[in-house]
């Protein structure tokens, strides 16, 4: 069996459109996860009564089920309720459910690790927790936290893969309609695996150069 370039070829501007798809679903998803992993944290550090004891159910919780079952569950039982919700809302939804649980658990360690003599020496001179939070605990935790943090990013992109299931046109789904359509299965994992290649990796390692940047501390120098 010979391999048709020409087919593969012709079908880029098709994955182009589903690598777009694929970066939508997957920065929006780890932006509203970090933002729910920093409001996590935050609860669990200054102790907020009730919420506090609920975070740690909501991360044993979410890393504890696939994130297929979570997504089948937002986009195909929650219209039971009368709760409708697209193939792209439910992704980013059933996305952030897990990248926020392994995100909080990430920031909490960081958070765990700054020195506690800054947090009281900041109390001592009157600071307010949301301003202790904002200028001394979140900007070093963050910076503690950055190796896991990004390698998580990563793997929230990869994870992008599964949205497919509910009919998310991105890469993964793509390929199975061009297959489905004409049977040229090598041809189209060939382009699938080539582009997550070319997409994965040099994020992953822009990643890696930021972070490193990051903590070193040489951007504007």
């Amino acid at each position: 069996m010979t391999f048709d370039y020409s087919f593969a070829l012709s079908t880029l501007p098709a994955f182009l459109k589903a690598i777009g798809v694929t970066l939508q679903v997957g920065f929006i998803a780890i932006a509203t996860s970090l933002l729910v992993a920093i409001a996590n944290a935050c609860l669990v550090t200054f102790r907020v009564p009730l919420l506090r004891r609920l975070v740690p159910v909501y991360v044993e919780l979410a890393r504890n089920t696939p994130l297929l079952i979570q997504l089948f569950f937002i986009y195909f039982a929650l219209p039971t309720i009368g709760l409708q919700l697209s193939g792209f809302s439910s992704a980013v939804i059933a996305m952030t459910f897990l990248g926020g649980a392994y995100l909080t658990e990430i920031l909490r360690a960081g958070i765990d690790a700054v020195p506690k003599a800054q947090i009281e020496s900041g109390l001592s001179i009157g600071l307010s927790r949301w301003q202790l939070l904002r200028h001394v605990v979140l900007p070093q935790a963050g910076i503690l936290s950055l190796p896991a943090l990004f390698a998580n990013f990563v793997f929230l992109l990869k994870e992008t893969t599964v949205v497919s299931a509910v009919a998310v046109p991105e890469i993964l789904y793509t390929t199975k309609n061009y297959i489905a359509l004409y049977y040229k299965t090598y041809e189209m994992l060939a382009v699938m695996t080539g582009l997550c290649v070319l997409l994965f990796l040099p994020l992953s390692l822009l990643l890696g150069v930021l972070e490193r940047r990051l903590q070193h501390g040489q951007f504007g120098s």
